[in-house]
Formats: structure tokens, C-alpha cells, sequence
């Protein structure tokens, strides 16, 4: 017990623990064990079971009892009702006919209570065995015997469970055994609401297997675990709702009740699933079961505002006016720890139920509560100026409020907006000057806004720019260093009108990427930011990064930039740049690197990219390094100069700085005598591609090759105006033609 009080009183592994050493224990024990657990876990079925067998193992009936009538109407679980049922054979055992009344009505009241569970064949099977063993005396009895037990049958064959083939069967044999005549007429009446229930289970089963059975009831912690299983009852209790059976409206509705309340077993703590119960059944018309569900809620959730307002509308919208207010008031508590929202809450519900003066009286007392904020007296205000068209009423109350919350910015805004309603520019202009006048320039920011704002609406132009000059001068510390100077952006906040602006998205975006820097022109400037992307740091700066923590290096972010994705480094130094890495790389990669294909985007077609890797033959290190020099010279026609084999392109054509040129189709290059590269023929050329799209040269003869070459070659020619690959030897792309 001392560890389930701990700081975490719904650890899972804990109470896990306790149960299984609970059941190695007397039961004198481990009873105050049970009781903690159950305390904490209400509709943990599992321990009730263990609970109750550990008495029932003593003979102990009467604590048996007990413990029966605490848990079995709210934990639906068929282990704990067969336990229920073997404590009521045993303890009617030996009671002869009264005994078996006593049974027959326990099996009953079973089969009302979780007979419709998917899991309820076992129960089924074994009522109906029971009725078969009932002693029948004369043939009366016998028929009325038979009777019952067909009754339990036709009951148990249109229920959706597990043994539901199970139980069809032995319904036949049943039939055919009492009246083969009789039993083919009623046969063949059952057999399609078998078949229908049969259906619906197999759909059922679908979400009952998505159910966790051994979850405990924990308040939710967002885990995912929690989430599926929420989202697990939630979908059967959709399917239960749609009533896929097409069974009666009751029958129904019984089904989709039992479905709550095992589904609140585990959702114990969840208020949606609770209103989601009462609300069903309020719309369904049962008021009265609402409500029982939400005194229920309640109990299990007892500092859930949510529900207790949900259960008080509910009052309310049936006439039970004095119901609701009790709701209400036990919200208020005594008024000392009440918060300002239940407050507010209380005068609205007095002003709709018991008129105005009711309201008004409740007013002046929570105003003298400590827990009263600006809020109520807006609430208030608004009441008064709204519904009873009172606004003398509405400004003595916001003007009391002022005396009080004239620290709050929020307060002032709500009364100019009242004022600004009421048409009182005068007033208006009062109150930002004594607001503006007491408010330190950090938290008056909202107040000066709102304040430009108004002139710029209701103002003329000499007063619009000296408030927005006051307020710039105001708030120059403020803002971090707000210009005091004018700027474009004063003109788009003056003639702009809701969503209509002076100027397009992207001048927008523009000014605000201008103020930004205009925030920051005026800093020391220790960090210069050079246009080849090279960074200067001086002694102060360096100072500054020595005095921080040897561990830990803190960005100085007063030195940030906007990212630009139009700004381009200057091209020399980043060229420069390049041909020094390519210089260290190694030549054969360099040579690999030259052989692949140009592409724009960033999804090149992979077949034509392995087709040309695979046709690629490496050179060696001697003739890679000659070819390192070598740079291709292409003209505007971009038509390059022949090279040597195993030659690598320019360092600015391996940057991809330039675009790719065109290459007039049929133009080829002779890399080397392993290449055999000829001019076609013009017929050649019409029966082909109006592009090439793969270096002009025989087939590959290994077959995987050959269907590389052919995807690409297929690939090229569907894409009509696309840009074909050539070598790289030869340039970069050449466009279609076709």
C-alpha cells in the first residue's frame, strides 16, 4: 500500500505486483491490499475476481456477497460473472427446488446483464445445460422444461459470439431430437437471423480484437498505446450504433448501453466518453439515464469542470432549475477557492433563470472575492450593456474596474472597445492617456496598437501621425530598436482595411524582411557576413566566445540573417573553391563523376542513369590524370571538342554552376578505340529517335545491359519535348528536337 501512495499512484507495474502478492496471502492480509487497489482501479475486473475468490476460498458468504453487489453492475467481464454464477450453484446446491429458482433467476440475471457480449457463448451453453439437468416430474413439466431451454436457444443463436456455430449446432440436434417435423419448420424460420448474427459477429470481431481486455482504467497520459485504444471503442461503439444486426430499437439500445459500459471500464477517466454516454442517451430521450450517468461521471471525475457544466446544462434545458443551481453552486464551493470563470458562469446562469436584480446582487459580492479578476467585471459589463441595454450600468462598471486593473492592458482594451461602441471618442482618447501613463513601455505595446488603430479609423491625419509618432518614440527601447523614422510599413498599416491591403503578398513579405533588418542596422556589428559566404570575426567577438562556457557554445543570434534563396555567391571565389576539391579527389572518381549524366531535378530516371554507368569504362590512373587538365570547350552551338580517353570535363562543368547545353542529335565523339563511334546515315537517322538518348555505339552483349539500354531508349522516346542524356564526354543535355 505504501508503494500505490506514492508519487504515482496509477503506476500500472505497482499494482500488478501487489495483486499477484495479495494472492499469497491470508486473507485478513491482504484485504486492505484489495481495498487499495480497488480504490484506485474501480473497474479492474480482474481484481475484484482475485478479491472475491480469496473470500469465497474461506467460505465466507456474506463477504462474498458484499463484494458481488460493489462490482458486478459496473464490470461487464464474463471471468467475473462465471465466478459469480459458480458462488450462486454452490451456494444453492443443496436447496433443492427453492435452490434452483434461486439459480435459474442468478443465470437470468447473468444473460440480461452479459449476455450480449462476444465472449458470452460459455454462458450460453451452460445455462442451457443447467435447464436440460432440472428434474421434470410429470409431462407438464417436461414440455414446459423444453420450452424454456428452446427459448434460451433461439435467444443464444442471434447473439454475435464466439460459439455462435457452436450453438447452432446443438439448436438443430435440439429440434430434431424433441420433433423432427416440428424442427424443420423452425429451422428454417432461425436460420436467416442466425446467419444475420453470424455476419454481425464476424464484423464484430474485427474491433474486439483491436481491444486491449487486460488494460487498467489510468487517468490518460497522451501515450499511444492509450490513443489506439481509445480509438479502438470509439469505432465499436460507432459499429454498435449503426445497429448492423437490424434488430429492435430496444434490443438495440440494450446493446449499445452494455457497449458503454464496458468501454468505461478502461475509460474510467476519460470525461468525453462519459458525455459522449449521458448525450446518447439524453437525444435518445432517456433524461432520467443522463443523468445517472453524469452523477456516475462525477463521481469518477470529480474536479472535472467540463462535465459538471455539461450536467447542469442538462438541468437547466429540462426545467429542473433548482438542480442546476445546486450544480453551480457546488462549482463556487465556498466562494474563497472559486475561480473567476465559475463566477462569471453563476451570473449568467442567475440573469437567464432568475432575471437581472439576481444577477447584479451575485456581482457585488464576487467582486469583493480575492479570487475576482478583470474578468468578471467585463463579463458584467457586457451583461448589462447587451441583454439589459443598460450601457450607464455597463460604464459605472468598467470605470470601478479601471480603479483596480488599471495594470492590465487587457482590461483597457476591452473597455475601449466598449467606449468605441458606445461612440465616445473623447472618453476613448482619455482612457489611452491614462492608461499609456501608467503602463511601463514593455507591456503597453497592444495598448499603443490598438490606440493607432483608432485614430487611424476614426482620426484625422494631423492626430493618426502624432499618435504614431508618440508611440514610436514610446516604444523605440521596447521594440529593440524601432526606427523612429518613417517607413513604407506606416503606409500599409494606414490604408489597409481588414483583409484588403495596398500592396501584394510579396511586398509584404519584402517590408517585413526589411523592418527586420532595420531593427538590427543600428548594432555593433562584430561578425561581417562577406558576399562569398566567408565569415571575419574580430577580438570583441572572440572575447565574448571565450568568456562563455568552455562546454557549451552559444549562438549569437543578434548576428542573424535572413535566409535569401535568390542570393548567389560570387562566382570566382566559389569556383576557386570547387578546384581545390577536385584537385584532392581521387582521379578515377573524378572520371566516374564525368561519366554520369546531367539532369535537372532532383529524381533523375534511373534506368538511363545505370544504362550509362554501365557502359562506362574506367580508365586508368595515368590517363585519368591527363584528363584532369583537359577541359572541354563548348560554344554557344555546344558542340565540344574531342578528348582524349579517360579526359574529365572542366571544374565548372562538374559544379553544375553551368546549365547543361544543347548537342545537335547525330554529333559524336571518339573517347577512345574501345568506342567506336560513326556518323549515321540520314535513314538511319529517321528510323531512330529524333534525339539520341544513349551514346551511339553496339549493343552490350550481356543481357542485363541490353534491357537497360532498351528501358532507356523506351523511356527517352515517350517523352516527347524531354531532355535526352548523352555522354558526358560530349557536353551536358541535349535537348528534343522531336
Amino acid at each position: 500500500m505504501d508503494k500505490i501512495s506514492g508519487g504515482d499512484k496509477y503506476n500500472i507495474e505497482t499494482a500488478e505486483i501487489l495483486a499477484n502478492e495479495a494472492q499469497h496471502l491470508p486473507v485478513a492480509e491482504a484485504t486492505p491490499i484489495y481495498e487499495q487497489l480497488l480504490l484506485l482501479f474501480p473497474t479492474a475486473a480482474k481484481f475484484w475476481r482475485q478479491y472475491v475468490e480469496a473470500h469465497m476460498a474461506t467460505n465466507n458468504d456474506d463477504a462474498t456477497k458484499q463484494i458481488f453487489s460493489r462490482c458486478l453492475l459496473h464490470c461487464l467481464q464474463i471471468p467475473l460473472w462465471r465466478c459469480y454464477i459458480r458462488f450462486i450453484r454452490k451456494v444453492n446446491d443443496k436447496k433443492g427446488m427453492e435452490g434452483q429458482e434461486e439459480t435459474r433467476k442468478a443465470f437470468e440475471f447473468m444473460l440480461n446483464c452479459v449476455g450480449a457480449d462476444i465472449a458470452s457463448g460459455p454462458v450460453w451453453m451452460e445455462y442451457i445445460a443447467f435447464l436440460k439437468s432440472l428434474p421434470a416430474i410429470n409431462g407438464q413439466e417436461e414440455s414446459h422444461r423444453m420450452t424454456t431451454v428452446r427459448k434460451v436457444y433461439q435467444k443464444a443463436i442471434v447473439t454475435p459470439t464466439h460459439h455462435i456455430e457452436q450453438l447452432w449446432k446443438d439448436y438443430e440436434n435440439f429440434e430434431n431430437s424433441v420433433s423432427r417435423q416440428l424442427a424443420k419448420g423452425l429451422i428454417s424460420e432461425y436460420q436467416p437471423k442466425y446467419n444475420s448474427a453470424r455476419a454481425v459477429y464476424r464484423e464484430r470481431k474485427k474491433y474486439v480484437d483491436e481491444i486491449d481486455w487486460n488494460m487498467l482504467a489510468v487517468p490518460p497520459s497522451g501515450s499511444y498505446k492509450e490513443e489506439m485504444q481509445w480509438i479502438a471503442w470509439k469505432r465499436l461503439l460507432s459499429f454498435e450504433k449503426g445497429n448492423p444486426q437490424r434488430i429492435d430499437t430496444a434490443s438495440s439500445n440494450k446493446r449499445i448501453i452494455f457497449t458503454y459500459e464496458q468501454c468505461l471500464m478502461y475509460m474510467y477517466h476519460y470525461p468525453d466518453i462519459w458525455y459522449d454516454y449521458a448525450t446518447w442517451h439524453a437525444k435518445g430521450g432517456s433524461i432520467d439515464a443522463a443523468i445517472k450517468v453524469f452523477q456516475r461521471a462525477l463521481k469518477a471525475l470529480p474536479d472535472s469542470e467540463m462535465l459538471r457544466y455539461a450536467y447542469a446544462e442538462l438541468e437547466e434545458s429540462r426545467g429542473a432549475i433548482q438542480a442546476a443551481k445546486k450544480i453551480y453552486e457546488s462549482l463556487l464551493g465556498d466562494g474563497v477557492n472559486a475561480t473567476t470563470l465559475a463566477h462569471i458562469q453563476f451570473i449568467r446562469f442567475l440573469r437567464r433563470t432568475e432575471g437581472v436584480e439576481a444577477a447584479r446582487k451575485y456581482f457585488l459580492d464576487a467582486r469583493k472575492s480575492p479570487s475576482c479578476t478583470y474578468h468578471v467585471y467585463v463579463a458584467y459589463a457586457t451583461m448589462a450593456f447587451c441583454l439589459d441595454k443598460d450601457p450607464k450600468m455597463a460604464h459605472n462598471v468598467f470605470e470601478a474596474g479601471l480603479k483596480r486593473f488599471m495594470h492590465e492592458p487587457v482590461y483597457i482594451l476591452e473597455y475601449a472597445d466598449f467606449l468605441i461602441r458606445m461612440n465616445d471618442d473623447q472618453n476613448i482618447r482619455a482612457l489611452f492617456e491614462r492608461a499609456l501613463s501608467s503602463l511601463p513601455p514593455e507591456e503597453s505595446l497592444e495598448v499603443w496598437k490598438k490606440f493607432t488603430q483608432f485614430e487611424q479609423t476614426y482620426g484625422d491625419l494631423a492626430s493618426m501621425l502624432k499618435v504614431e509618432q508618440r508611440r514610436k518614440e514610446a516604444l523605440s527601447g521596447a521594440e529593440d530598436g524601432t526606427s523612429l523614422e518613417s517607413s513604407l510599413q506606416d503606409i500599409v498599416s494606414r490604408y489597409s482595411f481588414m483583409d484588403l491591403w495596398p500592396c501584394s503578398s510579396n511586398d509584404l513579405d519584402h517590408l517585413a524582411r526589411q523592418e527586420w533588418l532595420t531593427k538590427n542596422i543600428n548594432k555593433r556589428v562584430e561578425k561581417c557576413i562577406l558576399a562569398n559566404g566567408t565569415i571575419v570575426i574580430d577580438k570583441t567577438s572572440m572575447s565574448n566566445i571565450s568568456s562563455t562556457s568552455p562546454k557549451i557554445v552559444y549562438p549569437d543570434t543578434s548576428k542573424m540573417v535572413i535566409y535569401d534563396p535568390k542570393h548567389t555567391p560570387v562566382t570566382g571565389s566559389g569556383t576557386n573553391a570547387f578546384d581545390e576539391i577536385l584537385k584532392a579527389t581521387p582521379p578515377a572518381l573524378v572520371a566516374f563523376l564525368a561519366n554520369l549524366p546531367a539532369v535537372e531535378g532532383p529524381t533523375p530516371n534511373v534506368d538511363i542513369v545505370l544504362s550509362i554507368c554501365l557502359q562506362s569504362d574506367l580508365p586508368t590512373g595515368q590517363s585519368a590524370k591527363i584528363g584532369i587538365s583537359t577541359q572541354v570547350q563548348t560554344g554557344k552551338g555546344g558542340i565540344p571538342s574531342q578528348l582524349p580517353a579517360g579526359s574529365a570535363p572542366a571544374t565548372s562543368e562538374l559544379s553544375g554552376s553551368s546549365k547543361s547545353h544543347p548537342v545537335p542529335s547525330g554529333v559524336s565523339l571518339k573517347p577512345g578505340s574501345n568506342r567506336q563511334y560513326g556518323k549515321r546515315k540520314e535513314s538511319e537517322r529517321q528510323e531512330d529517335d529524333d534525339t539520341t538518348t544513349v551514346q551511339s555505339q553496339p549493343l552490350p552483349r550481356d543481357a542485363f545491359r541490353i534491357r537497360q539500354y532498351q528501358k532507356a531508349r523506351a523511356s527517352s522516346a515517350s517523352q516527347t519535348g524531354s531532355v535526352s542524356y548523352g555522354s558526358a564526354f560530349s557536353g551536358d543535355l541535349s535537348g528534343s528536337t522531336g
